[in-house]
C-alpha cells in the first residue's frame, strides 16, 4: 500500500490509497462516520482495475489526520477482536 496525500486543510483531508480495495476503504469509511468529529466521510473509486482509490473527510474542526489514524487503529483493535473470538470459536 501506498498513501498520497492529495490535499489536506485544517478540517479536511484527501489521500489516495494506491494497491487498496473497497475492503479496506469501505472499513476505515465506517470508522470514520461513527465518530462525532466527523462532519463527512467517503471513497471513490472510478474503476477496480485502471484507478486507485480517493478517500475524503471533513470533520469539525479535529485534526482529519488524527481522525484517520484513530479510524486506523479501530479498525485494527476490531480485527483482533475477531482473531481472539475465532480462535476460540475453532477450539470448541
Amino acid at each position: 500500500m501506498e498513501l498520497n496525500i492529495i490535499s489536506i486543510t485544517e478540517n479536511e483531508l484527501e489521500v489516495e490509497f494506491k494497491g487498496e480495495t473497497h475492503t479496506l476503504l469501505n472499513s476505515l469509511k465506517d470508522n470514520m462516520v461513527r465518530d462525532e468529529r466527523v462532519e463527512i466521510a467517503y471513497y471513490d473509486m472510478k474503476h477496480v482495475s485502471i484507478s486507485e482509490p480517493v478517500l475524503f473527510m471533513r470533520t469539525n474542526g479535529a485534526d482529519p489526520l488524527l481522525v484517520l489514524k484513530d479510524a486506523a487503529s479501530a479498525l485494527i483493535a476490531n480485527c483482533d477482536e475477531f482473531i481472539e473470538v475465532f480462535k476460540k470459536a475453532v477450539k470448541a
